[in-house]
C-alpha cells in the first residue's frame, strides 16, 4: 500500500472507563472519536480494556483454593459488559470510524464467541477508515492476577496491517516487556507501534522509549486516567478499595519518536487527548545507523519461530 509522504496526525486518547457499563462506555469512545477526528487526526488510539474496564483494584473473591459466591457475580458482571466481535458496539463504533475516517485502536474485553463462550480476552481491537473491523491482538499473557480473569491469546492474532500512515501493529501493557514479542513485531515491519496499558510507573515510559530506539518507530503508549469516583458504589465500598488512593490510575500516555525521544511528554493527572504530527521519513532517517531487522542483524546466529496458527481445541478429521 502506497504511504503518504507528509506529515499526518495522531491521537492518543488518555481517558477513564465508564467502569462496567459497556452501554456508557460506548457512547464515551464515540464522543471521543469525535473530538479527534474534529482534529484530523488520522490514527486514534485507545488504553487497554477501555470498554467496559480495566478491573484495577479488583479480587473477584479469589484466593488461592477458593473463590468467592460475591465474586462470581462480579466476574457475571464484568463478563455481561464485555463484548462480543464483531457484535453490537463494534457495529456503532464502526459507524463513528467510518464518518470521521480515521484508523482506530481500542482496548476492549472480548467475550469469546468461537468456543465456550465463558472466556474472556485482553484485545486490541483495529478499525479501518471505512469503519470495517481489520483485525484484533489478544493478549499472549495476562500479568500477575489478570490470570484469573483473562485467557490467553495465541499466535494467530499478531497482525501488522499496512496503511498509508505506516505499519500499525500492538502489544498490550506488559507483553512489551517480552523480548521475542516485540522481535516478531519488529520483523513484521512494525512503524506505528501501539502500546495500550494500564501501567503508570516510570519505568514503563523508560520501556516505551527504548522499544522506539530499538524498533526505529513510532510509539504511541496509551493508558487510562482514572479515580475512584468513577467506579460504581458497590464496589468502592468495599473494604479491599478502603487502601486504595483516589486517583487509580495516573495516566502517563505519550508518543515517541523512532530515535526514543519524547514528541509529547508523559501527560499525568488528567484526562486528555494527546496529539502529534508524524512523518515516515523520520524512521529512515533513524535507520541510517540501526535496523534490528535489516543491516543490523544476524540470522546466521540468531533466529526467531513464530507458530501463528490458530490452535484448536478438537481436530475433526473427515
Amino acid at each position: 500500500m502506497g504511504q503518504v509522504n507528509e506529515d499526518f496526525k495522531v491521537a492518543v486518547v488518555q481517558a477513564g472507563s465508564e467502569i462496567m457499563d459497556k452501554v456508557r462506555g460506548v457512547k464515551k469512545t464515540i464522543k471521543l472519536l469525535e473530538e479527534a477526528g474534529e482534529n484530523n487526526a488520522k490514527i486514534i488510539v485507545f488504553p487497554e480494556a477501555f470498554i467496559p474496564a480495566y478491573p484495577r483494584g479488583m479480587s473477584f473473591g479469589a484466593v488461592v483454593g477458593s473463590r468467592s459466591n460475591e465474586g462470581r457475580k462480579d466476574f457475571l458482571n464484568y463478563w455481561k459488559n464485555s463484548i462480543t466481535i464483531p457484535g453490537a458496539e463494534t457495529d456503532q463504533i464502526g459507524k463513528v470510524v467510518k464518518k470521521i475516517g480515521a484508523y482506530v485502536v481500542i482496548g476492549v474485553i472480548e467475550k469469546d464467541n468461537e468456543n465456550s463462550n465463558g472466556t474472556l480476552y485482553c484485545t486490541a481491537l483495529f478499525f479501518g477508515p471505512d469503519g470495517d473491523i481489520l483485525g484484533k491482538h489478544r493478549k499472549l499473557k495476562p500479568t500477575g492476577s489478570e490470570r484469573l480473569i483473562w485467557g490467553e491469546g495465541d499466535g494467530s492474532t499478531l497482525p501488522v496491517f499496512d496503511t498509508p500512515y505506516g505499519k500499525i501493529g500492538s502489544l498490550i501493557c506488559w507483553e512489551n516487556y517480552m523480548p521475542l514479542a516485540r522481535a516478531a513485531m519488529y520483523s513484521k515491519g512494525v512503524q506505528i507501534y501501539i502500546a495500550p496499558t494500564a501501567d503508570h510507573r516510570d519505568t514503563w515510559l523508560a520501556s516505551m522509549r527504548h522499544i522506539a530506539n530499538e524498533g526505529r518507530c513510532f510509539v504511541l503508549s496509551c493508558n487510562q486516567y482514572s479515580t475512584k469516583d468513577m467506579y460504581p458504589t458497590e464496589i468502592t465500598s468495599r473494604e479491599e478499595f478502603a487502601h486504595l488512593p483516589h486517583e487509580m490510575s495516573r495516566g502517563g500516555s505519550c508518543i515517541v519518536n523512532p530515535l526514543g525521544e519524547f514528541l509529547v511528554e508523559p501527560v499525568f493527572g488528567e484526562e486528555k487527548i494527546l496529539y502529534a504530527d508524524l512523518n515516515l521519513d523520520k524512521i529512515a532517517e533513524s535507520q541510517f545507523d540501526f535496523d534490528g531487522m535489516g543491516h543490523y542483524s544476524r540470522p546466521d546466529v540468531f533466529q526467531l519461530i513464530v507458530n501463528e496458527k490458530k490452535q484448536e481445541n478438537v481436530i475433526w478429521n473427515k
